[in-house]
């Protein structure tokens, strides 16, 4: 198939088959005399994996080791186990910066209380972080 048709049935787009080619996630394809590639079930399949990964937010390093795993069934899947621990702990992190993230933003939108005729409370709170910033920046040297 070409990389028109490998890219609509892994639901991607053409540009995303040669990024992962560029990156060596996805196997070169064989060539036609007309130089087209010319990708075959292995490559839909392993593209497959790769879009499956990345939408569980996996990093692409963290997918060439997945990958390298798959390539050695043989081996223990205690690295998987071990890998996808990683990754759990890395989405718990990042869960609790969001949900930080949300008491903070709940914080400035309990600052306005609707009324116009005068300056946005919220606005004002950025402007004044902003100025913070600039202070703790020049204080430092950074």
């Amino acid at each position: 198939m070409k990389i028109g048709e490998l890219a609509a049935k892994a639901e991607c787009d053409v540009q995303t088959v040669r990024f992962y080619e560029r990156e060596g996630l996805l196997e070169a394809p064989a060539r036609e005399s007309s130089n087209h590639r010319i990708y075959a079930e292995h490559h839909l399949e392993r593209l497959r994996f790769i879009r499956h990964c990345r939408s569980l937010d996996i990093p692409l390093p963290e997918i060439r080791e997945l990958l390298a795993f798959a390539a050695a069934p043989s081996q223990s899947c205690a690295q998987v186990d071990a890998l996808l621990d990683k990754h759990i702990a890395h989405v718990r992190r990042r869960l609790k910066a969001l949900h930080d993230l949300d008491r903070q933003l709940m914080v400035l939108r309990a600052r306005c209380d609707g009324d116009a005729s005068h300056d946005c409370a919220i606005l004002a709170s950025f402007m004044d972080a902003s100025s913070e910033s600039r202070s703790a920046c020049r204080s430092t040297g950074t």
